[in-house]
This record gives C-alpha cells, structure tokens and sequence, in this order.
C-alpha cells in the first residue's frame, strides 16, 4: 500500500463506496452475487444501495501440493474447472493430483452452497445484469472460475466489482467480463487486509444472516 492512501474501515464501507460506482445500473434490476465469506458483507451493501436481489455463488481454489495458498487453479458451479496450465506444468502436478483436488473442492464448495442458501433456489441470471462482488482481487483466479460459471447462465452482462484490485490482475480480468468496477487498483497490492483497517474474517453464521436479511428486506 502506498503511503498515506486512504483505507477503506471495513467491508461494509468498502460496500457502501463500491455501491455509487455502479448506480448505473440500478435501473437494470441487476443480481448481486458474491463470494463468500469476506465478499458477502460487500455485496450486501450493494445490495441494499441499488435495491437489488442477493445471492452467493461459491469458487474454491485448488491449491499446489504441499503449498496449499499456491493457486493453480478454481473450480466453481456447474462443472467449471480453470487451470493455471502453465503452473501445473512447471510444478510437475500429476493428473491424478489435479482430479483428487478437484473432487475435494468440488464438494466442499457444494456443501457450503447448501449451507449459505439454507435450501433455498438460486437466483435466475438470465436475461439479467449480474454483478460478481469480492472483497479484493489479488490474482483473480476463484473470480474467473465464478465469472465463466455466470456466463454460462446466459446474463444480460456481467459486471465485477471489487473495492480492490492489483492493476496486473485488472488487466487480464477486465477481458473476461463486460465491466470491471474498482476503487483502487495499485501496482502493488500486498495482502488485500493491508487496505481495509478492520480486516476480521467473516464467519459463515454472518454470511447466513446478511442473506436471509437482504431475502427478507429486498426479495
């Protein structure tokens, strides 16, 4: 982080700041999906700004042997596996690694779907503005893997908004959807927390009470 830029408080903040760049499209009756956990408070000041719908669309990351934070790539819903083939070949990982890893993120972004909606249905894109929100984008790979899902779903556009982003991230992700909102995107992004003063993780039972509110406040 550059020295004396301004930092966002906390998500909620972060939210409520990314929500005026995209008043544009409120009278598109967008869809807001976030990934959970930290862009769920986000998304759901969004949410309430432009009166929109919100739901979670979950992508996990599949991490390197023995180096689990190393990203090599994401899966996400309706069978979506990215990789980072250029990785994968230089690490030397076995096809047998990258099928176990799938299989295990698969089912553990299967199961907390199930948690997050509480049985309900997911939100109909088709046809509609479907806006993905996070908390920052670091190398953006979980992002790509939700935004290829959502395409799949046959939106009218699809719209990333994020309070932060690394510029190089920004600039091969800004290819893969129709509009990409950031509030700040330096060249050196460091940990995304360095940007927020209250970077406290988001606990599964809080992303549960902000959708159920945003269902019962907006529909």
């Amino acid at each position: 982080m550059f020295w004396g830029e301004e930092i966002f408080k906390d998500r909620a903040d972060a939210g409520r700041r990314l929500a005026g760049s995209l008043a544009r499209y409120r009278n598109e009756g967008p869809t807001i999906l976030a990934l959970p956990r930290g862009g769920v408070p986000v998304g759901y000041e969004i949410s309430r700004s432009l009166g929109a719908p919100l739901d979670v669309i979950v992508a996990r990351k599949l991490g390197a042997p023995d180096q689990p934070e190393l990203g090599i790539g994401a899966v996400a819903p309706d069978g979506v596996r990215i990789l980072n083939t250029a990785a994968v070949r230089a690490i030397g990982i076995s096809k047998d690694y990258l099928d176990k890893i799938t299989r295990k993120e698969t089912a553990e972004m299967k199961r907390r779907l199930r948690h997050f909606r509480g049985g309900r249905p997911e939100l109909e894109i088709r046809g509609r503005t479907a806006i993905l929100v996070d908390d920052g984008l670091a190398t953006g790979v979980t992002a790509r893997a939700a935004i290829e899902t959502l395409r799949r779903r046959n939106p009218k556009r699809v719209v990333l908004a994020v309070p932060i982003c690394a510029a190089p991230t920004a600039a091969w992700i800004r290819n893969e959807v129709d509009d990409l909102v950031s509030l700040k995107t330096p060249p050196e992004l460091g940990a995304i927390g360095l940007w927020y003063r209250n970077f406290d993780q988001t606990s599964d039972a809080e992303v549960v009470r902000l959708l159920e509110d945003a269902r019962r406040t907006i529909g």
